[in-house]
């Protein structure tokens, strides 16, 4: 009778540990990773749940938004500043990133504790551990970017095994959702307490990876800002990467700025008479659905052409913001939601082809660190204009369209040039290749 109840249980444990491991994961370690990568995402989410029960939803919206406001000026606000230094900091510890990574869980697991206490008050003693969790979680995905590199199977591509740690993450987050919910429903202290529970997991599974994950043999700094003999320049990355990474960062500023300034319309302006919840609900599944969409064609259309995905990506959702704005209504915001999220993912395991593809093996960690940290910043600013627009539609999405047309006139020229000069994908350049001279 109990091997009957634990039947379905273990079942499902092996179907996926064999998805997870599939294609030579299992071998190269990559599995522990998407592993690690889904229980990081669950335990993400049953934190911005509690905040977002606590900071946003139990309050009348004039409050919710002062108190966004101060989460803003605590949190993000602060990690603007932190956030360039993250990368840099996380180069001098290339033979710790199994301990870096199981750091910023613990990190978080504790935090999560502290959090509980500040839950159901809301006093402002929330914030100063709301900016640790948030530090923690981008240094947990700039190491885990730095990884990737290392635990590659034979035969998939960088581009393939970044999708498949993603979706891992998204399928994650879209589990441990619902859970989160109904925990909070028994107490607002509850979702942390769930949390803290996955990231001891997390603690502790960061250290089943391989060790070649903490050898750093044969890298270099790889530098992202130019200008100049004596300061960093692009010579080892070449164009295609900043262009990339502009336009990334356009998509990137657009899905902060939809994320808190949706946040306040819907709650004031719900889509067809829906409530708050269900409207934020609507959108949220939009956007997430579409980020898996990106995700799965990014894994099957592989390194192929990656700048001009990345450049019909940034027009296509500066079509569907134009629309918005033009035509603003409840669909059009939820398909927006959806778009975004294609771009988002597409757009993103794209700049991780260009990486593999023009970034030297030696620099290359490093390049996926310092990519991800100016990404990170770019969901920052957009979320604080966000934040701070009146609360109209229109409005916001001509404000949303503003911020790709400048993303679309500084680096769609550069992607369709470097498209040209690279019709058909190229193999990673070996370690000793010095790279683009440009």
């Amino acid at each position: 009778m109990g091997r009957a109840a634990h039947l379905p249980f273990t079942s499902t444990a092996r179907g996926i540990r064999k998805a997870t491991h599939a294609q030579g994961a299992g071998e190269s370690g990559l599995g522990k990773l998407i592993e690690l990568h889904a229980v990081n995402g669950a335990g993400d989410v049953m934190i911005t749940v509690a905040l977002a029960s606590t900071v946003f939803f139990s309050v009348p919206t004039d409050e919710a938004r002062g108190r966004v406001a101060l989460y803003l000026a605590i949190t993000l606000a602060p990690f603007t500043l932190l956030a360039p230094v993250i990368g840099p900091l996380l180069d001098h510890v290339p033979h710790g990133r199994r301990a870096a990574m199981a750091g910023a869980m613990l990190v978080r697991a504790l935090l999560a504790i502290a959090l509980s206490g500040a839950a159901a008050t809301g006093g402002l003693e929330l914030y100063p551990s709301a900016l640790g969790v948030l530090v923690a979680s981008k240094a947990y995905g700039v190491v885990r970017s730095a990884v990737v590199p290392r635990l590659l199977p034979p035969r998939v591509s960088l581009v393939k095994a970044n999708a498949r740690v993603t979706l891992a993450g998204l399928l994650a987050t879209g589990a441990a959702a619902p859970v989160a919910v109904g925990l909070h429903r028994i107490g607002p202290e509850w979702p942390l307490y769930g949390a803290c529970a996955l990231f001891v997991a997390g603690t502790v599974l960061a250290f089943t990876l391989p060790h070649k994950v903490d050898s750093a043999k044969g890298e270099r700094k790889a530098h992202m800002l130019t200008h100049g003999e004596r300061k960093p320049s692009l010579r080892t990355v070449g164009p295609a990467v900043l262009h990339a990474l502009q336009a990334n960062a356009a998509v990137r500023g657009l899905a902060g700025f939809l994320i808190f300034f949706l946040a306040f319309l819907l709650r004031v302006h719900p889509i067809g008479g829906q409530s708050a919840a269900v409207s934020l609900a609507m959108v949220g599944v939009a956007a997430g659905a579409g980020n898996a969409c990106g995700t799965a064609v990014g894994a099957w259309l592989r390194d192929r052409a990656p700048e001009a995905i990345i450049a019909t990506m940034l027009v296509l959702v500066l079509a569907a913001t134009v629309t918005a704005a033009v035509f603003f209504g409840g669909v059009l915001v939820a398909l927006l939601g959806a778009v975004a999220g294609l771009a988002q993912a597409l757009s993103k395991l794209s700049l991780d082809a260009l990486i593999q593809r023009d970034v030297p093996e030696s620099v290359r960690t490093s390049a996926f660190a310092r990519s991800e940290t100016l990404l990170q910043m770019a969901w920052v600013v957009g979320g604080a204009i966000g934040i701070v627009l009146p609360l109209n539609g229109t409005l916001g999405m001509s404000v949303a369209a503003a911020i790709l047309a400048a993303g679309a006139v500084v680096a769609g020229r550069g992607l369709l040039a470097a498209a040209r000069h690279h019709p058909h994908p190229a193999r990673p350049r070996p370690a000793h290749d010095p790279g683009p001279a440009g």
